[in-house]
């Protein structure tokens, strides 16, 4: 297995991430880490996936065929930390310094006449005397001339500033806090569908790195709970059906869920906020504990295509066997 980061530059930012999103998956990659920035470049994409070496290039192969991405790098991981972008605006610092402003020209005309005057006086009071015969030289007259102070140019129109992008955070993963998700469920026979605010309240009380993990498991605990209460019968099932009679169903208890093919699209999730935090883990968990003793003999996977709180209209869900 490779870990691999995806930079892609597009111009148009809607249905990007879900577009993309699909077209990782199916290439056999699974999605690890995801941000979507817009720039004034366009709209900035950065996947962190994980496959195998061999559908490397299968993948290369299907981003250079998408007619979104404008262009695209594909990049070892580093480490769980997601680079800067290499489509990024870059700040320029200008070395340019604007001239002073040139002095007014009123001051050194008076001072020129003034001197000049003195100048005459001298040269007049030092001449010789002149002869009997000559005539004696006519005083200079001494014009003052009106010059106009000029105006200082003014200063150059300031450079606007940039947008300033925040770097990514990447946070370290923790294992699920198993205290924290038995307390949030104590009452949940009592509370069950209404158990949102439960679920956002641990998702304040754990610490960053275990989110994720502790979302999954309540929602791995929630959706086991169910299946034994409502859907214990519905057994060996084909996955079609049961996203169909089963997952669909289920979900609607929490939002507004839309099944296309074998994708969940669920519209306003209360558990992801606008450019905030998602909590697409617990609907996956919610899924695997739900469907997991329904499907016939066989693995499961959830993949997250994309999530509102990173910019998408919707949080879409792929499952697969």
């Amino acid at each position: 297995m490779v870990e691999l980061e995806i930079q892609a530059l597009a111009l148009q930012r809607e249905g990007l991430l879900i577009e993309i999103g699909r077209l990782v998956g199916s290439c056999g990659f699974t999605l690890l880490r995801q941000r979507l920035v817009q720039d004034p470049h366009g709209t900035l994409l950065t996947m962190a996936v994980r496959g195998s070496w061999f559908k490397k290039r299968a993948l290369r192969s299907a981003l250079e065929a998408c007619d979104r991405l404008v262009n695209f790098e594909l990049l070892p991981s580093a480490d769980g930390e997601l680079r800067p972008h290499f489509a990024a605006t870059r700040k320029v610092t200008s070395g340019y310094v604007p001239p002073p402003s040139p002095p007014t020209a009123t001051a050194d005309a008076s001072t020129g006449g003034a001197d000049g005057a003195n100048a005459v006086a001298v040269d007049v009071g030092a001449a010789p005397p002149a002869a009997a015969d000559a005539p004696s030289p006519a005083a200079p007259e001494v014009f003052e001339d009106f010059i106009a102070a000029r105006e200082p140019a003014p200063p150059p129109a300031p450079t606007p500033a940039e947008p300033v992008i925040e770097p990514f955070v990447d946070v370290p993963v923790l294992e699920a806090d198993v205290p924290a998700v038995e307390r949030a469920l104590t009452t949940l026979e009592h509370d069950y569908p209404r158990i949102v605010p439960r679920l956002l309240a641990l998702d304040r009380a754990v610490a960053a790195g275990a989110r994720e993990s502790s979302l999954q498991l309540a929602g791995q605990r929630v959706g086991a709970w169910l299946f034994a209460r409502e859907y214990a019968l519905d057994t060996g099932l084909e996955l079609g059906a049961a996203l169909t009679s089963i997952a669909a169903p289920a979900l609607h208890a929490f939002a507004e869920v839309d099944l296309q093919g074998s994708q969940l699209h669920i519209r306003h999730s209360p558990l992801c906020a606008v450019d905030g935090r998602s909590g697409c883990s617990f609907f996956g968990g919610f899924l695997e504990g739900l469907l997991g003793p329904a499907i016939a003999p066989g693995g499961m996977s959830i993949f997250p295509v994309c999530c509102r709180s990173c910019g998408a209209d919707e949080c879409v869900l792929a499952v697969s066997e």
